[in-house]
């Protein structure tokens, strides 16, 4: 029915009408995404192709094998300690890589670590640290290398090098909503986590009304997709299934986020975050050969709060990466909203629900992510004092606090947040935050 030359028509075709792709027209629609050889309307017809249509088992490692070989991967080799990184597939108010890689880091576990901006209605790790004035993300591979070897850790994103086909593949998924769709996830994720050079990886699998996939059941099969492509490959994979049905932690928007990083590595963390930073933690010291038991884990991860390893790391980090260090002792100095408005309880008892999604979108319409790829972040706005499902809450005290930059902007997201809370007249029981581990 089709020829069998390559040609980014009749692979998007192909895939529109069902069919498995061929690992040639894998590579060719990769290979595309680097060298402008499909145009960026093609890549986004495969995209949208490849989300309505679905792949197999074998496309899917085939398109992660791809992005993995797009670019060079990063040769770790002189760094003798384990290597391990962590990756959530993208929560409300997930600030937890930014505190959770110093502490491993200070438990003598190298965290060669490469995230990304902002998807979707979620943040992005990239974004929030841009929030500490002049730090560098951008690094090459070969500062990348060399920051690895000496401090043990590095925060970056996607570089020219490594998985160069995933920064023009990861954009456009953003903007084309085909954000959801598992394969694309998997070789996103996979192929530019392979190209660190880690020996290992921890997984942060998100389901929920906040989540990419609102299912437990598609949570999992994302999850079990990845751990089976990190085994096909030699490295160590686990996957946490994780809720998002609120926010984590009290702060949503990229300076605020930083700042409860801020905290938690000061030993003030929210309760829901540090519970899930302590699981991620425990699971890459275990692989690493770190820790023998989840309560040493715990132990090692715990003193590198209360001793300040963990905050002198990140303090090496940021001075490594030309960012400003003042902000680390004095979070104030991070960018500061004009306006703020308080959002009030209009009644007594405990907070049901907090919707994680309209929360996100609320920060999304403020500025704090990107509607359009071409779009600015401004550091400054979004919501922060959220409260928790299961609060204690009287009329008129204060559930969360909006920040913004413009008053028209302020009015309708304050609309839209004080929406996403319900409260019962009876006590509400606590969300359950992790539900399975796989691979273990």
């Amino acid at each position: 029915m089709y020829e069998s030359s390559v040609t980014p028509a009749l692979a998007i075709a192909r895939k529109r009408d069902g069919f498995a792709l061929t690992k040639q027209e894998i590579e060719s629609f990769v290979k595309g995404a680097v060298d402008g050889s499909w145009a960026s309307y093609q890549l986004s017809a495969m995209l949208m192709a490849i989300t309505l249509k679905g792949m197999t088992y074998a496309e899917t490692a085939d398109l992660t094998l791809a992005v993995l070989q797009s670019g060079q991967i990063a040769d770790l080799s002189q760094v003798k300690s384990y290597k391990v990184d962590k990756h959530s597939t993208g929560g409300v108010g997930d600030k937890i890589s930014i505190h959770l890689a110093p502490m491993i880091a200070a438990c003598g576990v190298a965290v060669p670590m490469i995230s990304g901006r902002g998807l979707g209605h979620t943040g992005g790790t990239l974004d929030k640290l841009d929030s500490i004035h002049g730090f560098k993300t951008n690094l090459s591979l070969s500062e990348f290398v060399t920051q690895v070897e000496k401090l043990g850790i590095s925060l970056i994103g996607q570089t020219a090098e490594l998985a160069p086909a995933d920064k023009t593949l990861y954009a456009l998924r953003d903007v084309t909503a085909t954000v959801e769709c598992i394969p694309l996830i998997c070789a996103s994720i996979m192929g530019k986590k392979l190209a660190e050079g880690i020996d290992g990886l921890v997984l942060d699998v998100k389901f929920g009304r906040g989540a990419f996939m609102p299912s437990f059941e598609k949570a999992k099969q994302l999850a079990e997709r990845m751990v089976s492509i990190g085994q096909a490959t030699g490295k160590p994979v686990r996957a946490l299934l994780t809720s998002m049905e609120q926010p984590l932690g009290h702060a949503v928007g990229n300076a605020l986020e930083v700042a409860e990083s801020i905290a938690c590595l000061n030993g003030h963390g929210p309760e829901d975050i540090m519970e899930l930073t302590y699981a991620l933690g425990e699971h890459m010291l275990l692989l690493s050969g770190a820790a023998k038991t989840a309560d040493d884990a715990r132990l090692k991860l715990e003193a590198s709060i209360t001793t300040g390893a963990a905050l002198r790391v990140f303090k090496e980090v940021v001075k490594a990466q030309g960012g400003d260090v003042r902000v680390i002792d004095s979070p104030e100095l991070l960018p500061q909203a004009k306006y703020s408005q308080k959002i009030i309880c209009p009644t007594t008892g405990f907070v049901k629900t907090v919707d994680p999604l309209e929360i996100a979108l609320a920060a999304l319409d403020l500025g704090a992510g990107r509607k359009r790829a071409e779009d600015l972040v401004d550091p400054a706005v979004g919501v922060g004092q959220i409260a928790k499902i299961a609060q204690a809450v009287t009329e008129g005290s204060v559930v969360a606090v909006v920040y913004a930059n413009d008053e028209i902007k302020l009015r309708h997201a304050c609309e839209r947040i004080s929406h996403a809370f319900s409260y019962s007249l009876q006590p509400v029981a606590k969300l359950k935050l992790i539900e399975q581990v796989i691979g273990l």
